[in-house]
């Protein structure tokens, strides 16, 4: 079949990718403008994009599929799109372009955390399990009916980060195996069926880390919000990236530590502890205001006696 491939950061290439090495042809792919990265603010293009030009692929960028985009997805006479995280909403007719419509990748066993953030809230609501699904993109959110679904763990170390990029793996061999059947004629959609939670983009507020909550519910957002937009605190006037933190293992550094009050710092076994409502969390690893990240217990050291200082 001759498709179209919409996507935009990291998550989407392994979908690029391995439809690129497959027998159907891609006769574009669709993906955002560059956008200023670092602190110098360099116009830097998508993940995708490098991707593209690195397969030798044409490349369309477009912040949002207006009526141009539109008609130049109709003129090249492709059977289906594929999408992947573009990062902009399709109505009709561009839904229509294609022969066979559109498919979407989603991360999120549907209709469960339909959104932006799929991976992110699961992982922040201390979820063991997953799922990556391709439904038959629709107007409504997320809300088309499912060609497949394949569940995935949660590992209780890994970040949304680590979990995406797992599934974005994962994902394009689902993909794949949905536009060949879509090719020969058998792939079957279903409705969905359950609750329909939403999972919304997550903001800069959904980083502020509350030590006032129980241990599992502080590491849970922590890993949620990692690497975007980031998990931090503040000790005194100074901002703290926390860029990893883990739970106190049986027979692990602390175990043997006294009860901390919620944000209170001890160094105990060589690691780093924290205080949260119940028991405290082993922060890894950290980067202060203006600094580059270190190790989390090497920070502390460098602060002298830690009596009375409080992560809030």
């Amino acid at each position: 079949m001759r498709l179209v491939v919409a996507g935009s950061p990291a998550a989407a290439v392994p979908t690029l990718r391995r439809l690129a090495a497959s027998d159907h042809e891609i006769a574009a792919v669709l993906t955002r403008p560059p956008t200023p990265q670092g602190r110098k603010r360099v116009l830097t293009p998508t993940p995708v994009a490098v991707a593209a030009a690195e397969l030798g692929l044409p490349v369309v960028e477009a912040a949002r599929v207006d009526d141009a985009v539109t008609a130049r997805i109709a003129e090249l006479g492709v059977d289906l799109g594929v999408i992947v995280a573009y990062g902009a909403l399709l109505r009709r007719p561009a839904l229509d372009a294609p022969r066979l419509g559109w498919v979407n990748l989603h991360f999120s066993d549907l209709p469960a955390l339909r959104g932006a953030a799929p991976v992110q809230r699961a992982v922040m609501a201390g979820a063991t399990t997953t799922a990556a699904t391709v439904f038959q993109l629709v107007e409504a959110l997320d809300a088309g009916p499912v060609f497949a679904s394949e569940p995935f763990p949660i590992d209780d170390e890994a970040t949304s980060g680590e979990v995406l990029a797992a599934m974005a793996d994962t994902g394009a061999e689902l993909v794949a195996r949905v536009v060949d059947d879509l090719a020969a004629g058998t792939a079957v959609a279903h409705e969905q069926v359950g609750e329909v939670t939403t999972a919304p983009k997550l903001t800069l507020a959904d980083g502020r880390t509350d030590f006032t909550a129980p241990a599992a519910v502080v590491h849970a957002r922590l890993r949620g919000v990692t690497p975007e937009p980031g998990a931090f605190a503040h000790l005194g006037e100074t901002r703290v990236k926390l860029l990893r933190a883990g739970r106190v293992r049986p027979g692990g550094a602390g175990e043997s530590a006294a009860p901390l009050a919620p944000g209170a710092l001890r160094l105990a076994d060589g690691v780093l502890l924290v205080g949260t409502a119940d028991e405290p969390l082993v922060l890894r690893e950290v980067q202060p205001a203006g600094k580059k990240a270190m190790d989390a217990a090497a920070w502390a050291r460098g602060l002298g006696p830690l009596d009375g200082k409080v992560l809030a």
